[in-house]
């Protein structure tokens, strides 16, 4: 029987008395007060997830920005120290081994943050591609990561505004921390990223303003809302860059793994998209959940803002424009369901 891992936080969640369940190896919090409310704080005003189970990884040397170029989906010259990059870690196919955020800390120094599931195989294949004058070092178990999310995040922690997407050492609560303009929410916010050792200090400090602590149920269903796609549901090695509406994240007149595979499949155009829809009659879409006209569910909740059934799924391309009609077996009985244009939740249409 597999041990779980612990974040630094763990005692804290258990005096809260959060919900534990297994995640990616690790015993995290579902749920404390429970999904809904917790969703809805972070729409309304803050919340804290605990994100520690995320890999770290340091890339440096002066050959760290040509190989990253060379394994990753996205273009690290548009960016420059003290700013950040969504991209993507793609294999021979075009298909995603992983999702990730490249933080640029030098001109030959780089911080990968990666899934927590990935953090061992993505470790893996960036070893094996990795040159000679180039150090990657595994440092995850030296940090912890809290997100804290909402429209009041930064009020509530004291921080200035600052352009998404960038980062740089701050405090909060006099603990010091890594400031990062980053999330997984669709909201305003920030991740902290702090030494393992102050993890707990920084954590009650964030709570000690007002922000209210938030398990892995709100965040899955705020990115569903926002149709942020995570790894293993919507998104696979199985699974190409354009056919998940990633093409964005992939510079394409530049060479990286796969490169050659999803030009062609842009030329061609793919035989199928992920698209995301709102459920037109009772019932809640959960992943695997077959689509009558083709394809299958990958994600499905329900929406705390829209208090309907929401989710996301792969379709013929003729069915992914919004407006299409989508039929989805739910446990046995046909419901109708909606394309709708993504994200599903925005505020301004609220």
């Amino acid at each position: 029987m597999q041990t779980l891992l612990k974040t630094p936080l763990y005692e804290r969640h258990v005096a809260l008395g959060a919900r534990l369940v297994p995640f990616a190896g690790w015993e995290m919090p579902v749920q404390y007060e429970g999904v809904i409310p917790e969703h809805r704080a972070v729409r309304t005003d803050s919340g804290a997830f605990d994100v520690s189970h995320m890999g770290e990884f340091l890339v440096e040397g002066p050959g760290a920005r040509a190989f990253l170029q060379t394994v990753l989906s996205n273009d690290l010259d548009k960016i420059g120290a003290g700013k950040a990059q969504y991209t993507l870690l793609t294999n021979e196919h075009g298909g995603i081994v992983d999702d990730l955020i490249a933080y640029e800390l030098s001109p030959e120094r780089f911080l990968l943050i990666v899934n927590a599931a990935n953090r061992e195989p993505d470790f893996a294949w960036l070893e094996e591609r990795l040159p000679g004058e180039v150090e990657l070092r595994d440092v995850s178990d030296e940090y912890a990561l809290i997100a804290v999310q909402g429209p009041r995040a930064l009020e509530r922690l004291g921080l200035p505004e600052a352009p998404a997407f960038t980062f740089a050492d701050g405090e909060v609560g006099g603990v010091a921390c890594t400031v990062n303009r980053t999330g997984y929410t669709g909201e305003q916010g920030v991740e902290l990223l702090a030494e393992a050792g102050a993890a707990t200090e920084l954590w009650d400090r964030v709570l000690d303003r007002g922000v209210v602590p938030c398990g892995l149920g709100a965040r899955d269903t705020l990115r569903l809302e926002v149709c942020y796609p995570l790894h293993g549901n919507d998104i696979t090695p199985e699974t190409d860059a354009i056919s998940a509406g990633l093409g964005w994240v992939c510079v394409l007149d530049k060479d990286f793994t796969g490169a050659d595979e999803l030009r062609r499949i842009k030329e061609a155009g793919p035989e199928r998209r992920l698209a995301a829809f709102v459920m037109e009659e009772a019932g809640i879409a959960r992943q695997g959940m077959a689509i009558a006209e083709g394809g299958q569910v990958t994600s499905g909740s329900y929406s705390p803002m829209l208090e309907v059934g929401i989710g996301m799924g792969y379709v013929p391309a003729g069915l992914a424009p919004p407006g299409s009609e989508l039929t989805i077996d739910v446990r046995g009985r046909l419901r109708r369901a909606r394309v709708v244009k993504k994200p599903i939740y925005s505020r301004e249409e609220s």
